[in-house]
């Protein structure tokens, strides 16, 4: 049931300015039926407005609003590709459409992969039992309007299904090429019993991005979830990962964010199995017009359930860093082990972090706790490293990667963990100061 709010002429209004115009992409009954119930949503909710409490810190109508704002395509000088070493499956799309020239063939991956635009053309398809569905569950407490667009009207996207253990990573690559491009793209996943895959994506995507992904892990799977958000620096993007975990099952995702306008990465997990785990982590860094805002709401409903929300920011020249984490534990979720951390790292007096860290209870044999904390380099420890001989930048590199390292711990998988550190290692020397 979606939480609905008296809503203002403002919003109506919105609402009815971007939908104008609108038309829902062409699909079997039980497709078109999702889209339509997924309208319904967003009209009974509205689109996002400052005054909404989860959207206090972040200014939400570029994300919306039309015509989308032009983004600048960033030229990358021949720097490798992001995972370009591990061995996987790559599809790849270009400002939102998918380009099979670029791809790799999808039956490599051992698993199997459709396109949602040819999937939604079915009358009968394992889909219907999870296009929209995820994203209507995690409606309530707390409206996610911008997913209801998306459900609504995002034209394609991936449909994964897995059985055993996928044989290679599945990567999904968004590449930049229009500087006016608005895209949306909607994917799912589903992990029968004991199956096991490792999704990847990486790239800009395009000027302004909204993503959704359905995720369904079944009793005893594994999902591992590691993307690098695009270095184009003027792109806006919201996205949404919303997640169902069975019994004994795992989830685990990681996000690194580089650069980029406006970002906002919203993530809902729902335990409904015993003895599951989630952890969800993210590392952002970010110079100048930067706002990056992490929100995340995991809902505890079955006993003996881990989660781990660890998101560190390093901000500098202005830039703004955004942390919202909410762990419910409903009645009867008993032995909850719930865990929640958010840091920022400010390497001037001009950026800033909002943090909004939340706990909700309602079993009384659990362990949660939160916690979240801003600061500047430890001026000892920098002290320390400069007496050993080390430059000044160069030690303010190592301080910058220590405070990001329990995030990139999060990673299972090595080689993944040090490519996204290999990255972070990019960053700070591109933004190291001068003298």
């Amino acid at each position: 049931m979606v939480a609905v709010a008296k809503l203002t002429p403002q919003k109506i209004a919105a609402t009815e300015a971007r939908l104008e115009g609108a038309t829902l992409p062409e699909g079997a009954g039980w497709a078109r039926a999702a889209r339509e119930a997924a309208l319904e949503r967003l009209r009974a909710t509205g689109l996002p407005a400052r005054r909404d409490e989860y959207w206090r810190y972040t200014k939400p109508e570029p994300l919306y609003e039309l015509p989308a704002p032009r983004a600048a395509v960033f030229d990358a000088g021949g720097e490798a590709p992001v995972f370009g070493e591990i061995d996987r499956v790559k599809l790849v799309f270009v400002d939102g459409v998918f380009d099979p020239d670029a791809s790799d063939e999808p039956s490599l991956a051992g698993v199997e992969i459709a396109r949602l635009s040819e999937v939604t053309q079915a009358d009968i398809h394992w889909a219907k039992d999870l296009f929209g569905v995820l994203e209507a569950r995690g409606q309530s407490p707390v409206p996610r309007p911008l997913a209801a667009l998306n459900t609504a009207l995002a034209p394609d996207g991936v449909v994964i299904r897995v059985t055993g253990k996928a044989e290679k990573p599945v990567s999904l690559i968004y590449l930049h090429r229009d500087e006016s491009s608005d895209a949306m793209l909607h994917h799912l996943v589903r992990l029968e019993p004991g199956a096991e895959l490792t999704l990847l994506e990486n790239g800009p995507a395009a000027a302004r991005f909204n993503k959704v992904l359905e995720v369904d892990v079944a009793d005893g799977a594994r999902f591992h979830h590691v993307r690098a958000q695009g270095r184009d620096h003027e792109r806006l993007a919201a996205t949404h990962i919303f997640a169902r975990l069975g019994q004994e099952s795992t989830f685990k995702s990681f996000t690194l964010t580089a650069n980029g306008r406006l970002t906002r990465n919203e993530t809902v997990v729902e335990f409904t199995g015993d003895d599951a785990v989630a952890h969800v982590a993210g590392a952002a860094v970010g110079d100048g017009d930067f706002h990056h805002d992490d929100t995340i709401f995991i809902t505890h409903g079955a006993e003996r359930c881990e989660s781990r929300q660890v998101f560190k920011k390093v901000l500098r020249g202005g830039a703004m860093g955004v942390f919202q984490g909410k762990i419910l534990v409903k009645p009867g979720a008993q032995k909850t082990d719930g865990y929640q951390i958010s840091q920022a790292l400010l390497l001037d007096e001009g950026s800033a972090f909002r943090a909004k860290p939340e706990l909700e209870i309602y079993a009384d044999d659990v362990a949660c706790s939160h916690g979240s904390t801003t600061g500047a380099i430890d001026e000892t420890l920098l002290f320390y490293l400069r007496a050993r001989g080390i430059p000044l930048e160069e030690a303010r590199g190592l301080l910058i990667l220590a405070f990001l390292a329990e995030a990139i711990e999060e990673i299972e998988d090595e080689a993944l963990a040090a490519d996204i550190t290999a990255r972070l290692e990019a960053w700070i020397r591109r933004h190291r100061r001068a003298g």
